[in-house]
């Protein structure tokens, strides 16, 4: 990891990337629940270990990935993110869009802000998408 990249990891922990990884656990946990949320809740810890360290990565749609669909991107993977979005991603992603409003007051909360509109976004729909090493997959 380049130096840039931790210093703007520790400012973003710092900034919020904290309190909506923990959010993002939190998530998980209710989702591990029920048998049937198994999969979103290992989903939300592997996006809550994003949301604590953002920076150096970034998410991809897993049909570009493994150049073929799976269960995630096909059709039922369109039903589960409207059942996520029911349930969790809409709270998920008004957390992140706050956030994003108050990094982006100032000039150097931009790049801040910036990572949680793309965490907001992941919010909403994140079956189908994982998270790779910024530049592996271009």
């Amino acid at each position: 990891m380049s130096v840039l990249r931790l210093i703007f990891n520790i400012f973003w922990f710092i900034l919020g990337g904290f309190i909506m990884g923990l959010l993002w656990w939190l998530v998980g946990l209710v989702c591990f629940i029920s048998i049937i949320g198994i999969p979103f809740g290992r989903a939300c810890f592997v996006i809550g270990e994003l949301a604590f360290w953002p920076f150096g990565q970034d998410i991809i749609n897993r049909r570009y990935l493994q150049n073929h669909d799976d269960i995630g991107t096909g059709g039922l993977g369109t039903l589960g993110n409207i059942v996520w979005f029911i349930f969790f991603g809409f709270w998920l992603a008004l957390g992140h869009l706050m956030h994003a409003l108050i990094c982006m007051i100032t000039i150097i909360g931009i790049p801040f802000g910036l990572q949680h509109l793309k965490l907001a976004g992941l919010s909403v729909a994140p079956i189908g998408k994982t998270v790779v090493a910024k530049g592996r997959f271009a």
